[in-house]
């Protein structure tokens, strides 16, 4: 009996040493499987929102360009003015940096051309309703 005691004993204090060493080994595995699944989320999280931001951006881009052409054929004063507009527009969305995704001030930036494009809208007379949507995006006037 106290035999196997004895080695029942062994065998928990084995067991009792392995201990930390699993612990470590499942925290790894956990840690690298939570980084993997991480990492999907975010290219997800990243694609939606980049395709939503250009999608927007390219709007405003098409909007900006087609009047632009259509007020280049009237020369007053008024429509001078609104062409001046649209060209800060165009500019400010022709130097967005589309390219990099860590720069700091791209939220910044964006909400300065939505504000830009909100100006040319009142300056056009025009109602601007950009929307996001599951079924659709759309601008309407």
């Amino acid at each position: 009996v106290a035999r196997v005691q004895r080695g029942l004993d062994v065998r928990v204090t084995k067991l009792w040493f392995c201990l930390p060493r699993f612990h470590g080994e499942g925290f790894q595995e956990g840690f690298a499987e939570g980084s993997h699944a991480g990492m999907a989320e975010g290219r997800r999280y990243g694609a939606l929102h980049g395709a939503r931001m250009g999608s927007e951006i390219g709007c405003y881009l098409g909007f900006a360009l087609t009047w632009h052409c259509l007020l280049q054929k009237c020369t007053d004063e008024k429509n001078s003015k609104k062409i001046r507009a649209l060209d800060s527009l165009i500019g400010m969305i022709q130097k967005f940096p589309y390219e990099d995704p860590t720069y700091d001030k791209m939220q910044e930036d964006l909400e300065k051309i939505r504000g830009k494009f909100k100006q040319v809208c009142s300056m056009l007379n025009i109602r601007s309703d950009f929307r996001f949507g599951t079924e659709r995006s759309s601008l309407t006037f």
